[in-house]
């Protein structure tokens, strides 16, 4: 009976100290959110040409023109599967593939820019001027 008790004992102290380092991590989290600019690409599982030519294009501008800026993590890209991140989705309000530019200041606060409608325009039928455009809003977020 006392190992028994004792091992339910060890279990719950492990348990309770798994739970604080996920705490930790999600601090770190907003420790890494600081005076960054993150750019979130949502998609679904199946994705058209011009769902593909959004993700693309953009992981080419952000490769060349802001490489240092993904090396030193001033700018982040992700690639959101929302049947897979659904708590990110609601946040940004997005059921459907999208782009959306976020820009986290010094002290957390967040501003972010929803391009879809520019980038379902332009991505796959005008990808210079897609680029350019996106390219303006990461560099007016990375100036604040």
């Amino acid at each position: 009976m006392k190992k028994e008790l004792l091992m339910i004992a060890l279990c719950v102290g492990m348990v309770a100290c798994g739970n604080g380092n996920a705490k930790n991590e999600s601090e770190a989290e907003k420790q890494m959110k600081k005076d960054v600019v993150e750019v979130l690409y949502f998609h679904g599982k199946q994705r058209c040409a011009t769902c593909m030519a959004i993700e693309k294009n953009t992981k080419d501008l952000l490769e060349t023109t802001f490489s240092n800026q993904l090396k030193t993590g001033e700018v982040v890209f992700k690639s959101v599967d929302i049947t897979e991140e659904e708590t990110l989705a609601d946040k940004y309000e997005v059921s459907w593939s999208s782009l959306i530019i976020v820009d986290y200041d010094k002290n957390g606060k967040e501003d972010a820019a929803n391009l879809t409608e520019f980038a379902f325009g332009n991505a796959r039928n005008n990808p210079d001027n897609f680029k350019k455009g996106v390219e303006e809003q990461i560099n007016t977020m990375l100036n604040n």
